[in-house]
């Protein structure tokens, strides 16, 4: 008979149960995702795809509410009839009328646990894969719409066009933007340009090959100048966002044993090592500029060899080697040894391009005067220059990040102190790093707590919707939702407080598991009088 009973009462809190987490999730799935269709524009296809995709996340929060709601109303109902006390008169303990209950809220707390270390962040992962594959249908379809697309996940470049010809890969009137800092940096322009795209499971990269391409950069005195064929590699990243609440554990642990795995600290340790890069050019450069009269800087690339001399050098910008005029530049080619061109001009700069794989220079010439009598005008840009081998041995001498990190060894690198900028970048990468260290100590613990929580929050709402029976069903429910709510006030301000690298994170945990020791006491607490009666 009590195992009859028991059934009867599961097969009632099943039912609600469920059908309150098909509602739930259908109507939190639907706002989910707004924002990937209002952002990047996807189309009906991919809607539906981000639809299903989205629904692991929302059951990871729908199924305690729904899980709450049936028992606070079953129960609830149970007592209102006077079912509980007819059978607790027949000598059925309340503790074995909770079975039922306790073993949905166990069910529902193994669940979450389940989908919040590894369904869900399975799930995330492929909708960032379904938005990568159609990374061009998203590209074209915006420029059609808008006339211009930003790049996730920075925006820090934007493509202008008038014209989008998805059949061809062509865009035509071309404008690509690059912004740092809320500033734009560069402008490239051309008439047409075909894009290609390289979808990888972790990246996807896009490629802009732009012929007969002008650009300029962002100074008063900048101006447009031709620079032929251009090739731009520019890689989309993470189009739902790097985040470390969306990985599996064993992501987060692989993230923990190399944090070079993780996007924002391989892009906070590129652009220190971009800027160390330029720094020990700029040094070298300087010892050679100091040797004396007469000496020339040597840069080079597949095509061409560029010496170059000028009073001295200096680092006012980022990622960039200012060369005092007068400022001397000759250009041979170095597969027959011959002099193309001598140059002087008022103002060089060289630019170090952010890839920390193999970091690439830049020469940009103003105020130019050929002394062969060739007429280049008032700019002249040489792309692609390598980076001198003696450098890239410095730069190559451990991990980039264990390189860029440590203050000793860029200063043993440098042979004295970063500069300002450097000194920004360095303390921006360690912050990066001592918060994304926080944020998994905070996402594991965040996760346990809300799992676990969800036993004694479910008991509370079966307990309540005893204790109200003689008032509304829902009002059991509405009084069973303030310790799931202390539960998630506990949960938010714990992760606030361990994610806050100043303060230091074991306080923050210690917060998170204390909303489940007070649902743990109140649970004790309200069963405690429940027996009583």
């Amino acid at each position: 008979m009590v195992f009859t009973l028991q059934r009867y009462i599961f097969r009632d809190l099943l039912r609600v149960f469920l059908l309150a987490t098909v509602g739930l999730t259908l109507i939190l799935s639907l706002g989910g995702i707004l924002r990937p269709v209002q952002e990047y524009g996807v189309g009906p296809r991919q809607v539906l795809h981000i639809l299903i995709y989205f629904m692991p996340i929302t059951l990871t929060f729908v199924l305690p509410m729904a899980a709450l709601f049936a028992s606070a109303l079953i129960y609830g109902r149970f007592a209102v009839d006077n079912e509980l006390d007819a059978c607790r008169a027949s000598g059925v303990g309340l503790l074995t009328l909770i079975y039922p209950g306790f073993m949905l809220a166990l069910m529902v707390a193994i669940a979450n646990l389940l989908l919040s270390f590894h369904v869900m962040p399975y799930f995330v992962h492929l909708a960032e894969k379904s938005l990568k594959a159609d990374a061009k249908q998203i590209l074209f379809r915006n420029i059609l719409r808008k006339g211009y697309y930003g790049l996730p996940p920075d925006f820090r470049y934007f493509i202008y066009a008038d014209y989008a010809d998805a059949a061809n890969n062509t865009l035509y009137g071309i404008v690509v933007v690059q912004r740092e800092n809320d500033r734009v940096k560069r402008i490239d322009t051309a008439e047409a340009a075909r894009v290609q795209f390289d979808t990888r499971d972790k990246s996807s990269e896009m490629q802009l090959v732009i012929q007969n391409a002008r650009q300029i950069g962002a100074a008063a005195n900048d101006y447009w100048v031709e620079i032929g064929s251009l090739l731009l590699k520019k890689e989309f990243g993470s189009l739902l966002g790097d985040k470390i609440k969306f990985k599996k554990v064993e992501e987060m642990k692989k993230i923990r044993a190399d944090l070079m795995q993780f996007g924002p600290i391989r892009t906070a340790a590129g652009k220190t090592y971009t800027q160390l890069a330029a720094e020990l050019l700029a040094r070298d450069l300087g010892e050679t500029l100091h040797a004396g009269r007469g000496s020339f800087y040597e840069l080079r690339n597949a095509q061409r060899s560029i010496r170059l001399s000028a009073t001295a050098c200096a680092l006012d910008k980022e990622m960039v080697v200012t060369l005092t005029p007068p400022v001397l530049v000759e250009e041979y080619d170095p597969r027959i040894g011959v002099r193309l061109r001598r140059l002087t001009c008022d103002k060089a700069e060289i630019y170090v391009e952010e890839d920390p794989a193999d970091p690439r220079l830049g020469l940009n010439l103003h105020g130019v005067r050929d002394e062969d009598g060739g007429g280049l005008g008032t700019q002249y840009v040489v792309p692609d220059l390598a980076l001198p081998d003696k450098i890239k041995q410095g730069l190559q001498r451990g991990p980039v990040l264990d390189v860029v990190s440590s203050p000793a060894r860029v200063e043993s690198l440098l042979g004295g102190p970063p500069s300002s900028i450097l000194a920004r970048f360095q303390a921006a990468l360690r912050r990066v790093m001592g918060m994304v260290d926080a944020a998994l100590q905070s996402e594991m613990s965040s996760r346990l707590v809300f799992g676990i929580g969800c036993i004694p929050m479910i008991l509370i709402g079966i307990a309540l919707g005893i204790i109200q029976k003689g008032g509304h069903l829902l009002g059991a429910f509405g009084a069973s939702c303030v310790p799931a709510a202390v539960l998630g006030a506990a949960i938010i301000t714990g992760k606030r407080l361990t994610e806050n690298v100043d303060r230091g994170g074991s306080s923050g945990v210690l917060v998170m598991w204390g909303g489940v020791a007070f649902l743990i006491l109140l649970t004790v607490l309200i069963y405690r009088r429940l027996l009583r009666q």
